[in-house]
């Protein structure tokens, strides 16, 4: 990020609040500030597996007017989008599925353009060319394959027109139909699960236990100190070795505070559990959550129901709280599908990629629509 100008690829992103749009809302992840701060940390670089290699599109003159942020990747951690089970048929079949290419933002499973192309006439022509920049640095690299995960819908037909394979997958979000308060939303759900939220609310401050929402200045390096300690603790549990380290928490703390909502929990006059959230134009983007302490319901109001409040605070028209999870229907998300796109350069592991994103997809359909039937809502 440090070879391309700030104010170039902010404005070519969207993502300054300015140059944002309806068409495409400011998104936090896509900010020369978050990608900066991932490289400056270290957290993205070679040793890590995700070695920056940035696709940009230049005008004769050198003007910037189009790019994706990518990676070539030595693994397939911190995806969220697995292709683990197509690396080991490869390799077994003789292959080299390593390296690959990801174009993604790291370790963030939430969608968001790809793409990234003027806001004006040009940017149909300019997103094919990148899709288009993408399979021709897959083939010239010699490499088995690109893939571009968490992105907009509207973006699939230039992918799939460009050669890449459709892949779905699905998360739970959150809709604010425009609720005045949380109590708004509790009266369109089903009596018996309005009271089990209520008393599952109720619970989790149980035993002395306060909640706090920080964002902008008032987030300090001894919150970020507490955050992290928890962060490690859920990490080394779950996956062994955490994606992010310490620097990088600072680096986004100075850089845009006011993009982050920490939510943390105090008991007993210290912190004992917390949340970061990213603040978006239509959105707040749940990311990583930690305790040091179990108790009963605390993850869910620390990650989850305060989430909520603060969307419905803001105004803003969603939550999206990350990748999988169907314990979040009860809490009032329902199914989304995601997508992503693929380009698999040898022809017998694409025929076998396909057929199986063929059946795969429908699966997807089947199991949403039953998922959104179970939800919590009253029934019409």
């Amino acid at each position: 990020m440090a070879d391309v100008e700030r104010s170039d690829w902010d404005k070519l992103a969207g993502t300054t609040r300015a140059s944002a749009t309806a068409d495409i809302p400011y998104n936090p992840f896509l900010s020369y500030d978050f990608l900066s701060a991932l490289e400056q940390s270290g957290s993205v670089a070679a040793k890590t597996g995700w070695l920056p290699r940035h696709l940009l599109l230049k005008e004769p003159d050198g003007t910037l007017c189009g790019a994706v942020p990518a990676y070539l990747k030595s693994h397939s951690q911190g995806e969220y989008v697995f292709d683990h089970g197509w690396a080991d048929a490869f390799e077994r079949a003789g292959g080299e599925y390593y390296p690959k290419l990801q174009a993604s933002i790291p370790f963030t499973p939430a969608t968001g353009p790809r793409l990234l192309a003027p806001a004006d006439t040009r940017r149909p022509v300019v997103q094919t060319a990148l899709a288009q920049g993408l399979i021709a640095l897959t083939d010239r690299l010699g490499i088995s394959s690109a893939h571009i995960t968490f992105i907009p819908e509207g973006e699939m037909p230039t992918f799939e027109e460009t050669g890449f394979l459709h892949r779905t997958d699905q998360q739970f979000h959150f809709h604010n139909e425009s609720y005045a308060s949380y109590d708004d939303f509790l009266a369109t759900l089903a009596s018996r699960k309005r009271k089990a939220l209520k008393r599952e609310r109720q619970q989790a401050v149980e035993n002395g236990i306060s909640i706090e929402r920080l964002t902008g200045a008032s987030i300090t390096e001894e919150h970020w100190d507490a955050f992290y300690a928890f962060y490690i603790d859920t990490g080394a549990r779950k996956w062994g070795r955490p994606y992010l380290n310490r620097a990088f928490f600072s680096l986004i703390g100075q850089t845009m505070a006011d993009d982050i909502l920490l939510v943390m929990a105090k008991r007993e006059g210290r912190y004992i559990a917390g949340a970061i959230n990213f603040i978006g134009g239509d959105c707040v983007f749940g990311r990583h959550w930690g305790c040091i302490e179990d108790h009963a319901f605390l993850h869910f109001e620390v990650c989850y129901h305060q989430a909520i409040d603060f969307a419905i605070e803001r105004g803003l028209p969603r939550v999206e709280a990350g990748a999988q999870g169907e314990h979040k229907l009860a809490r009032g998300y329902l199914p989304v599908t995601t997508h992503s796109a693929h380009y698999i350069a040898h022809p017998g592991l694409k025929r076998a990629v396909a057929d199986y994103l063929e059946r795969e997809r429908r699966e997807v359909d089947q199991i949403g629509a039953i998922l959104t039937e179970h939800g919590p809502f009253k029934k019409a």
